[in-house]
């Protein structure tokens, strides 16, 4: 035992994994001890037989009453009796640990009884009288758990016997310790009503065991379960209802009509007839209900959220669920629908039944389980988040999205039942979620297929039906049949615009698989709805739409609806990419079906189609001649536009695009926007110069050269200029055309075009704006009144009535203004005529209409100032928002170009947008800011083919505005552009005038102090462009001496340091050179440290140290160059006497460090001529030298030497 006994103390760990290492060790400990275990001979049986067992243990003594000791070793015995006792414990997870180690140990050995272990166990969970309640508890607990050890570890039904001596043996299991048993866990049940569900949870563990097991006692044990549980228990509860499914499935021809009499009429426990009192005893109602005293229940616990066990059994018959071989049994639906109850606790058990089902749930079963009640439930608790059961209700929501993805086939079904009769077709704004919307990205095509069929149902009222269905028949032929007719209109109407509504979001989502068939159906039923009027069916027709009349007949606001929903619809289209296969290879094109057309154009192929068949439709708004020849003449054009074949092939792409959705914009119309038409002329204009017809004839050849003499815009401006009107516009349709179509075009772009973009983001004041809108209105009512000047004149007379009401119209509206005015005429003493006085009017004379003149001045100049601030407000609010979608074309031109020199031209107005924007158009900066710094200066590409003295005017622009501007991310930017910038001109092999720029700007920096430059502008450019860095190196020098002050003096060492640190970058670079300026460096740092040791000028020992760093960093890269050289550059005696001066110095002869800094300069020059350094090609230099950072300074200004750090390393002492 002194083995095993520190294995038990990890048995009640909190740790899972420790509980369960333990368990294995302590069971492989004792296997071990058993088999050496070699057992005596006994004179008579003890404690094995059941029929003489008690006499024997009568003789044994108290540890050896069990009988554990004759057949086990000492330490299983002893084990065996320690587990069964720890299952009592309190101590941490102590009941889980040693419930686990005894199963285990069980199911190992051979050599116990069932007999044995319970007895064991009951004797050793006796409950006392003088127990606290915990301690009660725990006992209880204990013999739970160890009853459900021994059922687990197969003892209770294990055959064989046990040889005790060499007459007698026992049988390893009886039919008596199983009764035992049995009786045990149901009066544990009765005891204690919180532990009912778990004993009879193991009771039905024993029954399985049972069903599995070969004893030859089985149809008796199945005779004393029965007598057990239906005899002499008649109360009913949900365990016991569980159980009597369990014993009825396990043996379906017993007289189960006995059994279950009185309480169940029908022996099927879910037959019909049974329902109600079933439900009583699952819903565990405390009280009876009406009709509920024949049947029995046992007493019930407090409420639990968990669901209970009998629901799995339940449903594994009333559901078997997709995969099972057996039958269903029952109707479910009647079932769960007396299962829900009004209480709170009823419905959230409702819920996880939901939960439990759905899984197991077909398409023919689903409408059994979305009920009405639930839906309703569900839907309230789902809307709100302070609702009592939200939590739940979102889970079920969460387990929906999940069973569809599982079962995507399901989809369909189940969006009928939350869009059906018992839910709602607003299911997803109603709660607030996307229900709805995530079941429709999970589904598969024929899925998809059917759901728009089943919409496509829903639009008409059946042929043969009046529009008012649904109502009673008295109603229906009483006067108030106009009322329910225009009600039922009304319903129908609402439905029509939740199917436009789903339509839309079929084609919306992106996450939705796309097929051409169910799109095409859906943008062919907008078309026919919103443009035409249907006027017979045929069933023939290709448009499915046809095949049946509304009915009722759209209104005009559906149609509407359909026609904005049409126009969004492509809209969303042309932003969602479709894999195009050509030959081998894959590509992603937007706007397009899976053959490559555009869906504009598919929508137009239509459209022509249905203007043929004037026998069934017919346009609702037709063409004027002159736009139907436009429309005719676009259409050809957009067709022979399809054959480019060549480099312009895109370009052609982009101009056939813009054509048919300036088409469709014109049909959707209602002939009031003459915009449209001028649009639509442009455009044809524009693709017929860019793309002209093979052959021309003689007239045609001279016209166009006639045309020539004439200043006429290039196509692509005409283009770009037509787009830039759709972006003017508030339509997502328009806007997202004009993208699509610039990035096509964005290959044929010239410099007018930039100039035409750029001219779009001038910073104009808002009360120029309304200028021109007010000049827009002026100009627009001026051709109203003369083209109307004549109609006016012969309707004057009975137009006199209509425009006095619109008068008194607007008088009545404007109720603050009159109230101005009547206060201010009342501080003057003059009341406001009323109108309801007969009396004769006073009437002011000269000096009251002066009095009061101010006054009415300022209330119509306050008046006027108050409605002119709102539209300036609305109209900044505009230019704002279109601004930014012009930034969409300049993202989209340099995404596609990087390359084209025209890049450079938008930085210019993109630093200028920046830099006018206020606080209010921060999205506006941001916007810009971004392209900037992420398109254009992080590309790849750079123009190869521009004008230098264009780009060198740019950057010398920057470089000035970088100098005055005092905002820190505002010069990061001019930074990142002048880097950009710089590249192109080092590539132009415009290196000396690039260097001319940084060199005026360096002096700037360094001899202006309110110079707004940094070092990071210099120090960037100086990484970025090593080779042309090193030009400056002399400037550096120079303008040391002539810094502004000692901090900027520094600076420039820091930027020297960052420039003789990219020398290893710098491969070409001559090494006289390199010794020629580091001679020049030495010779300034040590004038410039002698000068400060003879306090000449005002360096602190901080700045000093920094000198030092540099010339340490000097000193290896001269090394690395030419080691040869580095002594007599760097002359290490000058360093040496140097070093002497600091020491004598008033003011660093505090600070050793600078000493100690200038002795390593002279070791490391000196160590060049001793031994043998590293050369340029050695690869690892750091062994012979020092890091300049190595050198702190302390506290009182000193500086020391950092002590290397060493780790220390364990030695293996074994």
């Amino acid at each position: 035992m002194s083995t095993t006994l520190p294995l038990f103390w990890h048995l009640s760990s909190a740790s899972k994994k420790e509980r369960l290492d333990a368990s294995v060790k302590l069971v492989g400990t004792l296997e071990q001890f058993q088999s050496q275990f070699q057992p005596k001979n006994a004179p008579a049986a003890t404690s094995g037989s059941d029929d003489e067992g008690d006499e024997d243990e009568e003789e044994e003594g108290a540890s050896k009453s069990d009988g554990l000791d004759l057949l086990n070793a000492q330490d299983v015995s002893y084990s065996i009796r320690r587990l069964v006792r720890g299952l009592a414990s309190p101590r941490e997870s102590s009941r889980l640990g040693f419930a686990v180690a005894l199963t285990e140990l069980l199911s190992r050995i051979e050599t116990v009884t069932c007999s044995q272990i319970v007895t064991l166990i009951v004797d050793g969970t006796k409950t006392g009288g003088s127990m606290t309640g915990q301690e009660e508890r725990d006992v209880l607990f204990a013999r739970l758990f160890g009853l459900t050890a021994v059922i687990q570890s197969g003892l209770l039904v294990r055959t064989g016997s046990l040889t005790t001596s060499a007459s007698s043996a026992a049988h390893a299991s009886t039919l008596s310790s199983y009764e035992e048993t049995i009786k045990q866990l149901i009066a544990l049940g009765e005891n204690k009503s919180w532990l009912r569900e778990s004993a009879w949870w193991t009771i039905i563990l024993a029954v399985d065991a049972l069903k599995e097991s070969e004893v030859t006692w089985k149809k008796d044990a199945v005779d004393v379960t029965l007598h057990q549980l239906f005899e002499e228990n008649k109360d009913w509860s949900p365990e016991k209802v569980a159980l009597a499914l369990k014993l009825q499935a396990l043996h379906p021809d017993h007289n189960w009509r006995k059994c279950f009499a009185p309480s169940f009429k029908n022996p099927d426990l879910l037959h019909g007839s049974n329902l109600q009192n079933l439900a009583r005893i699952l819903k565990e109602s405390a009280v009876d209900e009406e009709n509920g005293k024949d049947v029995p229940k046992a007493s019930t616990g407090n409420w639990k959220p968990q669901l209970h066990f009998v629901w799995d059994i339940i449903l594994e018959q009333l559901l078997p669920g997709p995969n099972s071989t057996q039958s269903a049994r029952g109707s479910f639906q009647e079932f769960f629908r007396m299962v829900v109850d009004a209480s709170a606790e009823r419905k959230y058990w409702g819920f996880q039944v939901f939960q439990k089902a759905l899984p197991r749930v077909t398409q023919d079963s689903m409408p059994m389980l979305f009920t009405k009640n639930f839906m309703r439930t569900w839907i309230n608790h789902l809307s709100h988040q302070d609702r009592y059961l939200h939590k739940i209700a979102r889970q079920a929501a969460t387990d929906v999205h999940a069973f569809v993805q599982s079962n995507p086939q399901l989809g369909f079904a189940l969006i009928l039942q939350l869009t059906g009769v018992n839910g709602s077709q607003q299911f997803d704004r109603l709660t607030r979620t996307k229900t709805v919307e995530n079941i429709l990205t999970s589904m598969d095509a024929e899925g998809i297929k059917n759901y728009i069929s089943y919409l496509l149902g829903q639009v008409n009222v059946p042929a043969g039906q009046p529009t008012y269905v649904g109502y009673p028949s008295y109603l229906v032929e009483s006067k108030h049949h106009d009322l329910l007719r225009r009600e039922d209109v009304r319903a129908i109407n609402t439905r029509r615009s939740w199917i436009i509504e789903q339509f839309g979001a079929l084609i919306r989502s992106g996450a939705i698989p796309k097929s051409d068939e169910w799109v095409q159906s859906i943008l062919d039923w907008l078309v026919v709805h919103g443009l035409f009027v249907v006027k017979k069916k045929s069933e023939k027709s290709p448009f499915l739409v046809l095949h049946s009349i509304p009915n009722p007949v759209f209104s005009d606001d559906l149609r509407q609806s359909c026609r904005s929903r049409l126009l969004s619809c492509i809209g969303d289209l042309n932003t969602q990419a479709t894999v195009i296969k050509s030959g081998e290879k894959s590509l992603k094109v937007p706007a397009v079906a899976s053959n490559g057309e555009f869906w504009i154009a598919r929508v137009l192929q239509s459209l022509q189609n249905l203007e043929l068949d004037s026998k069934h439709v017919s346009l609702q708004n037709p063409l004027e001649e002159h736009d139907s020849a436009l429309c005719t003449k676009a259409h050809e054009l957009a067709t022979r536009l399809r054959t480019v074949t060549d480099e312009r092939q895109e370009a052609a792409k982009g101009a056939e695009l813009l054509l048919m959705a300036t088409v469709l914009q014109q049909y959707c119309t209602d002939g009031e926007d003459e915009g449209d038409t001028e649009a639509l002329e442009a455009c044809i204009d524009g693709a017929t110069r860019m793309f002209p017809q093979a052959k021309k004839s003689k007239k045609a050849r001279k016209s166009a050269v006639a045309e020539t003499d004439d200043v006429v815009p290039e196509p692509v401006d005409i283009f770009v200029d037509t787009i830039i009107g759709f972006l003017e516009k508030s339509t997502a349709y328009l806007r997202t055309v004009g993208n699509q179509v610039f990035a096509l075009l964005s290959g044929t772009v010239q410099e007018s075009t930039i100039d035409l973009i750029v001219t779009q983001l001038e910073r104009r004041d808002p009360a120029e704006l309304l200028e021109d809108e007010d000049e827009e209105m002026d100009d627009a009512e001026e051709d109203d009144e003369e083209d109307d000047a004549d109609s006016e004149e012969e309707n004057e007379e009975s137009d006199a009535g209509s425009e006095e009401d619109e008068d008194s119209n607007d008088e009545e509206e404007d109720v603050e203004l009159r109230n101005k005015i009547e206060e201010a005429l009342r501080v003057n003493g003059i009341e406001a005529a009323t109108g309801d006085s007969d009396e004769e009017e006073e009437y002011m004379d000269d000096d009251q209409m002066m009095a009061i003149d101010e006054q009415l001045v300022a209330v119509f100049k306050n008046r006027a100032n108050e409605k002119k601030t709102g539209k300036g407000v609305d109209a900044q609010r505009e230019a704002t928002h279109f601004k930014n979608r012009v930034l969409d074309l300049v993202d989209t031109f340099v995404k596609k170009q990087p390359s084209s020199g025209l890049v450079i031209r938008l930085i210019p107005p993109l630093i200028e947008l920046i830099a006018g924007t206020g606080q209010d158009e921060r999205q506006l900066s941001d916007k810009a800011k971004g392209i900037l710094r992420s398109r254009i200066a992080k590309s790849k590409e750079i123009p190869t083919s521009v004008d230098v003295e264009s780009t060198l005017k740019v950057i010398t622009d920057l470089h000035t505005r970088a100098r005055k501007v005092h905002s820190s991310d505002m010069l990061a930017t001019l930074s990142q552009c002048s880097l950009y910038l710089s590249k192109v001109l080092v590539h132009l092999d415009s290196e000396n005038s690039l260097v001319q720029i940084y060199q005026q700007s360096l002096a700037d920096f360094i001899t202006r102090k309110n110079s707004a430059l940094n070092t990071n502008f210099f120090q960037d450019f100086i990484r970025r462009c090593p080779a042309s860095a090193w030009s400056l190196r002399h400037d550096l020098l120079d303008l040391s001496g002539r810094s502004v002050n000692v901090y900027r003096q520094c600076q420039v060492y820091q930027l020297l340091d960052t420039l003789i640190g990219q020398l290893p970058a710098m491969r070409d670079t001559p090494s006289t050179a390199v010794i020629e300026f580091m001679t020049l460096l030495r010779k300034t740092l040590l004038e410039v440290a002698t000068d400060a040791c003879d306090e000449k000028n005002t360096l602190t020992a901080a700045q000093l140290k920094e000198v030092f760093k540099l010339a340490l960093v000097a000193t290896r890269q001269t090394q690395r160059v030419d080691r040869a050289s580095a002594s007599k550059v760097w002359q290490p005696d000058s360093w040496h006497s140097l070093a002497g001066r600091l020491g004598a110095s008033n003011r660093f002869k505090n600070s050793p460090g600078l000493k100690k800094m200038c002795e390593q300069i002279v070791r490391l020059l000196k160590s060049a001529d001793t031994s043998k350094l590293p050369t340029k090609a050695d690869a690892s230099p750091v062994a012979t030298k020092r890091k300049a950072d190595d050198i702190v300074e302390t506290e009182d200004g000193a500086t020391v030497t950092k002590k290397t750090k060493r780790k220390k390393v364990k030695t293996d002492k074994s």
